[in-house]
């Protein structure tokens, strides 16, 4: 009787993260991300930037050095030919890496990879684009 009041104390003493603490790492099953995803690429592949910006974090960052964060982000992909290059990396498995969502999965693994990569991250519990750099 008594280890069974001990279980009853330690199991009401546990605590249970509320719902937001739980959904801060990203999963590659779930259900918004993938149609975010899928969204995403077909943007891309009509070049359609209204529809990207509205998808995009407001602070999207498109250059490391010098930084570039924000409005621009379309003219230095045209300026650059990136396009093609983003629907590649795109088109990559994503996987978790923090609070983002990252592809290709070599930038969340290899300490030494420097090559183009695409992050998204919740916004208010919404899916939004949040960088795509190279560096």
């Amino acid at each position: 009787m008594l280890l069974i009041l001990a279980l009853a104390v330690c199991c009401a003493a546990c605590h249970t993260p509320p719902k937001e603490a739980q959904h801060t790492s990203a999963k590659t099953g779930d259900a918004a991300f993938q149609s975010f995803v899928a969204q995403v690429r077909k943007a891309v592949a009509k070049r359609d930037m209204q529809l990207l910006a509205s998808m995009m974090t407001p602070d999207f960052g498109y250059r490391l050095e010098p930084v570039g964060e924000g409005p621009g982000v379309f003219q230095y992909w045209d300026q650059n030919s990136l396009w093609h290059e983003l629907q590649l990396i795109l088109n990559e498995r994503f996987v978790p890496n923090g609070a983002y969502m990252v592809a290709p999965p070599q930038f969340a693994t290899d300490p030494q990879y420097h090559g183009y990569r695409a992050g998204f991250t919740q916004v208010n519990g919404v899916w939004k684009f949040a960088y795509f750099v190279s560096g």
